[in-house]
């Protein structure tokens, strides 16, 4: 690897991790009282699958241990945002589905949320973001295969 490539690939992640950083700190501030990313984000991926998922399947998509997602599933039912039934076809394993406490939790999250990353992105513009967004999704397939 040159050290031009090399610069770059550092100059990338670098970015990368620092917006990333932000993001969540903005984000966090702005959800409602008592939700953390984790639950807005597996109340948004619920939502917009739109069927049940196991535990399992759950944390593969979110690349987190089964342990970390069964503490966000805990959490989320308990406030009653997912509803959580053994699997009818193997009794060792549970399925989960968005509640429609949680779609209307997630809809106030994603109201709260809007205008701040709106006015994170306003200057940017839209061609921009498309295009961020489309190398953005390619990097992650390649991280991910």
């Amino acid at each position: 690897m040159n050290e031009i490539s090399e610069s770059l690939l550092v100059t990338l992640f670098s970015e990368i991790f620092m917006a990333d950083q932000l993001a969540r700190n903005r984000i966090s501030k702005a959800l409602p009282k008592g939700m953390e990313i984790s639950h807005f984000s597996v109340l948004n991926h619920l939502a917009r699958l739109n069927e049940e998922r196991s535990p399992a399947q759950l944390a593969a998509s979110f690349h987190v241990t089964r342990g970390a997602m069964t503490n966000t599933l805990t959490r989320l039912e308990w406030a009653g945002h997912v509803h959580i039934r053994p699997d009818w076809d193997d009794a060792r394993r549970k399925m989960v589905s968005i509640s429609p406490s949680g779609r209307s939790a997630r809809e106030v999250a994603i109201q709260a949320v809007a205008p701040v990353l709106a006015e994170a992105v306003a200057d940017i513009g839209e061609d921009r973001l498309k295009a961020a967004l489309t190398v953005l999704r390619m990097l992650r397939q390649k991280l991910e295969g």
